[in-house]
């Protein structure tokens, strides 16, 4: 399966809950379905990991210490 940009991805996933509650569905249909949900749910936690990572900032402290340290909202607001 073709990687999705992450919004990309969730619009997928919704359209295949809609498609899952639909009673018009077949039991084959929707194993499909929900493989191609599962392959979706686990694209979106990597992106969503990696985002994560690219988030937390490396700090350096006195003595050249190495920090890592999560990206606080707040003070970016602040430079807005």
């Amino acid at each position: 399966m073709k990687e999705l940009a992450f919004e990309e991805a969730l619009k997928r996933l919704e359209r295949i809950v809609e498609d899952l509650e639909s009673e018009e569905i077949s039991l084959e249909a929707s194993l499909k379905k929900y493989e191609e949900g599962i392959s979706l749910i686990k694209q979106c936690h990597k992106k969503i990991e990696e985002a994560r990572k690219k988030i937390e900032v490396l700090i350096k402290k006195e003595g050249g210490k190495l920090e890592l340290k999560g990206f606080d909202e707040s003070a970016a607001k602040e430079d807005d």
